[in-house]
């Protein structure tokens, strides 16, 4: 038996509490955040895990009466945490670290990672995919229909390898300590441009191309009020007549006009509040960040669920592993469509890149370098690290099965991160050794 295995198996049968790092496919219309949450519940109440809560308890009663008392009412929980947030509308790789393994998740931060995106020319919005508000529809239609594959195929060239990139207007950047995605909430000017970034891209290549009325993908049908779509507008440097056209219809004019009026009356009391919070967990929907712009990993498990501030998943929240502490999450409703979008171009790109790349500031600088605008209407995380869809990443409906189901699927691979760890500080210890005294 190769060692690797036998290593394994003696770790195993004489260590009955396991945790480390494993991977899922996050489904759609879920966030990370909720994703852990449902993984927790799961494991609380499994026997896989039961020995890593009794060795919990163990430790907190070992604690000295003074800290015991500060964290007796808190519920030992299966701390989980995971290596990189994916918005609700995307799916794939989502890497979770148990236990010990929460300390690792920052690895993830700087390693390489693959995802599929499919960018629907001709119409670009506030959050540059299909879930933000529409900001411009390029009123010159006649530009669409001279978009090619070839065209699309050569813009790609210039966003291979180290380039600068330009993060979008909604993000969770600061300037003068204010987050980005506030000023264009507001409707405010910038005091300054915002700042290109160094990323790499390591591999970019066009998987599918769609002619417009053979796709399923559409604008956004809700537009952004008009102090949005200035400021919006400005950053992005659309027209006059493509911000207009975004309106389009009458009846798309009139929920302009009624938000507008919706807002004006809440001004004055505590709806204002209310749509406040709701539009910041809306945000919270839409916009994922890359990994680099947030903090340090945030990690739960002895506490009971307890509401934060609003979870900002991606682009508006600066945490990158994100915790497991809001139950209050409200579910994430698909962007209604406008059939606008069918009749328009699309392709499917895959990219693999490093951290803080935006794989919606592609899209949307891919339609600009074509002559046109570009949304990202679907985002699928192929691979991070070593974990790829297909390979070594448990599909999510597994753990609705039963943990006769996910159970050893879950041990095999956390195992191997064990065994992985106790094979590192062998070497460590050898490598010391062999040092003269």
């Amino acid at each position: 038996m190769p060692f690797k295995f036998q290593y394994l198996r003696t770790v195993m049968s004489v260590q009955s509490v396991v945790e480390g790092v494993f991977a899922v496919n996050k489904p759609p219309s879920l966030s990370s955040a909720q994703a852990l949450r449902d993984l927790q519940v799961q494991f609380n109440e499994s026997s896989l895990f039961a020995p890593w809560l009794s060795a919990q308890r163990e430790k907190r009663a070992a604690e000295p009466q003074r800290g015991r008392r500060r964290r007796r009412e808190k519920r030992i929980q299966v701390k989980l945490g995971h290596g990189g947030t994916l918005d609700p509308m995307a799916t794939g790789v989502l890497i979770v670290g148990v236990g010990a393994g929460t300390k690792s998740l920052q690895d993830f931060l700087s390693c390489r990672k693959t995802y599929d995106t499919v960018v629907l020319f001709g119409a670009t919005s506030e959050s540059y995919d299909a879930w933000g508000k529409l900001v411009a529809v390029q009123k010159d239609r006649s530009k669409l229909k001279e978009l090619t594959r070839d065209k699309v195929e050569s813009a790609l060239e210039k966003f291979r390898g180290k380039i600068m990139q330009k993060p979008p207007i909604f993000s969770a950047l600061r300037i003068d300590g204010k987050r980005l995605y506030e000023y264009a909430r507001e409707g405010k000017e910038l005091p300054r441009e915002i700042e290109e970034r160094p990323v790499e891209v390591y591999d970019l290549e066009m998987l599918e191309w769609y002619e417009g009325g053979t796709h399923p993908w559409k604008y956004p049908d809700e537009v952004a009020a008009d102090e949005e779509r200035t400021l919006a507008g400005k950053v992005m440097g659309v027209s006059e007549e493509d911000k207009n056209a975004a309106l389009g219809s009458s009846s798309k004019r009139r929920r302009v006009e009624e938000d507008a009026v919706s807002k004006a009356v809440g001004d004055s009391g505590s709806t204002k509040k209310q749509k406040t919070e709701k539009t910041e967990e809306q945000f919270a929907s839409t916009n994922p960040e890359p990994e680099s712009e947030q903090s340090p990993p945030v990690v739960a498990g002895d506490s009971p669920l307890a509401s934060t501030e609003p979870q900002a998943s991606g682009a508006l929240k600066s945490d990158v592993i994100n915790s497991v502490d809001n139950p209050t999450e409200q579910p994430v409703s698909t962007p209604s469509a406008s059939s606008m979008g069918s009749f328009a171009p699309a392709a499917r790109v895959r990219v693999t890149s490093s951290s803080g790349f935006y794989v919606r500031s592609l899209c949307h600088d891919l339609g600009k370098a074509v002559g046109s605008y570009g949304l990202m209407t679907e985002l699928v995380r192929k691979k991070q690290a070593d974990f790829e869809l297909g390979k070594n990443v448990i599909e999510f409906e597994d753990f609705n099965k039963g943990e006769e189901v996910w159970g050893s699927k879950v041990r095999e691979q956390l195992g191997q991160w064990m065994n992985a760890r106790e094979e590192k500080k062998r070497k460590e210890e050898e490598r010391r050794a062999s040092i003269p005294p």
